[in-house]
């Protein structure tokens, strides 16, 4: 195991100290420790049925986040975990991100946390047992598929014709393309906004008393604050930089698989469908219009800031106020607007490297970033910005922030890989961007480190305030991609 970790990650080559490195293979070999097999039958609530069904009987090979808290499938943090693991072993990776799509429907839905069977609902809430086949997560999965499909094009660039057809990664990618292409085409048969090339969430609470902000758990990113009133209308950016990345990353695949591996009865669509699709996606004019605020990239819905939790006056004066339950007032009502709170939605478009290199958009997402008052800190990004409205607010009266000033790493990773990429490109911020890689790179090494050296754990999240592991622990799903941020494997 060290002798091949030093071969793939060459940790030791760059100096690292005995704990730093002691705690990277750690974080290896508890996020491959924790993969397990499980079998059984979701529940999945479907328009077409007015109870709850158990879906088929079903496999499914996955990672976990954390094996003692979240014992079970995530298919958004699925993709993440596989960055990592296909370093470490390319075929483990295929096995697991097969059984996750063995797991489509026919309309082309994944369910996006997998619960089998009563042994693993014991373990989780009542009120998340059931998945919703209307609802989705993040496609994460295309972000390893993009590694394995840049290294078949090269291997396709340096054969004889035809010779890369015989390559088991060639053959992986042809035999999972229908599945990709259904997954591809339900999310903009669902997700879609009512205005063209716009994508919105499903699963929102519209008439949540109880929440500051209705929780957008489809998202993956739970309680970060969205427009205050969900409805229709809504425009949610980072779904639209996933489908950007999607059409890509089925642009590229379409075009090493060849006309003769991707034609089907069922493929209609024309040879550069997905390419163009990109295209219009990935264009930042049209970018701009949908989703910048004039002073950075954000949601757009009915919303407004002036929302917080309190108690109602009791009808009967008898009852006292502290007994009654703490609901969301509104001080101001909501207009249709722009969420203009920085954190990691605003920065999709960077995340995932859309914003041209020369733009004034660049400029000021890098200052945002790196600003104290917003997501810098000693420790990595924090997830809201500390001016935000609802940084570090809860969202319920039992409900502690989650997604609203802590540091996670997962978005810290996307960060840095952006960073090193827009430190690449042309462009007149290459400077900026690789000044601020070096510096958050080694925030997030050092408190990692102190964290694991002190508490023995590799945590969920951790505090922009002291940089303190928090939330579950051992949590060594995408946290583990610290390994990858020492490695500088992006």
């Amino acid at each position: 195991f060290s002798e091949k970790f030093e071969r793939t990650f060459k940790l030791q080559e760059r100096n690292f100290s005995s704990s730093a490195m002691f705690m990277a293979q750690a974080a290896l070999s508890n996020l491959l420790g924790g993969i397990g097999f499980f079998t059984g039958q979701s529940i999945v609530k479907s328009a077409s049925a007015k109870e709850p069904v158990l879906y088929w009987p079903s496999n499914l090979y996955t990672a976990v986040p954390s094996r003692s808290f979240f014992p079970r499938g995530f298919l958004w943090d699925e993709g993440f975990h596989n960055i990592l693991i296909s370093e470490w072993d390319l075929n483990i990776s295929k096995d697991i991100i097969g059984h996750w799509l063995d797991l489509m429907n026919v309309e082309g839905w994944i369910p996006r946390e997998v619960i089998l069977n009563d042994e693993a609902r014991s373990r989780v809430p009542q009120e998340f047992w059931i998945q919703n086949n209307q609802y989705a997560n993040p496609p994460t999965l295309f972000l390893p598929l993009s590694k394995m499909i840049h290294s078949v094009n090269k291997i396709i660039q340096q054969t004889r014709e035809a010779d890369h057809r015989l390559n088991a990664d060639y053959v992986y990618l042809s035999s999972i393309y229908k599945r990709l292409t259904h997954w591809y085409d339900w999310f903009n048969n669902t997700q879609t906004g009512k205005l063209p090339f716009t994508y919105r969430w499903r699963g929102r609470v519209a008439d949540s008393k109880s929440e500051l902000n209705p929780k957008t758990l489809t998202s993956g990113l739970d309680d970060y604050p969205r427009a205050s009133h969900p409805n229709d209308n809504e425009r949610h950016l980072d779904l639209r930089c996933w489908m950007t990345l999607a059409s890509k990353v089925m642009a590229d695949l379409f075009d090493i698989l060849g006309q003769s591996e991707t034609k089907t009865k069922e493929e209609k669509r024309p040879p550069n469908a997905y390419r163009a699709h990109y295209d219009t996606l990935r264009d930042n004019g049209l970018l701009n219009e949908l989703h910048w605020s004039s002073v950075q990239y954000a949601d757009y819905g009915l919303h407004t800031d002036q929302a917080r939790l309190g108690r109602q006056k009791p009808a009967d004066e008898r009852v006292p106020i502290d007994s009654m339950p703490m609901i969301r007032l509104v001080d101001r009502e909501p207009t249709n607007q722009f969420v203009n709170s920085v954190g990691y939605v605003s920065l999709f478009p960077f995340l995932l490297e859309l914003i041209e290199a020369d733009s004034a958009q660049l400029e000021a997402t890098l200052n945002q970033l790196r600003d104290p008052k917003k997501l810098w800190s000693p420790y990595g990004l924090r997830s809201l910005a500390k001016d935000a409205p609802l940084y570090d607010k809860r969202n319920t009266e039992h409900d502690p922030p989650y997604w609203r000033g802590a540091i996670w790493l997962n978005i810290n990773y996307l960060a840095l890989k952006a960073l090193k990429h827009y430190s690449i490109v042309d462009g007149p911020h290459r400077a900026k961007a690789e000044t601020i890689y070096n510096e958050l790179r080694q925030n997030l090494i050092n408190n990692m480190a102190k964290n694991y050296e002190t508490t023995g754990y590799i945590w969920e999240q951790y505090s922009d305030v002291n940089g303190k592991g928090k939330g579950s622990h051992p949590f060594t799903g995408w946290s583990s991609l610290i390994l990858l941020i020492m490695a500088e494997i992006f």
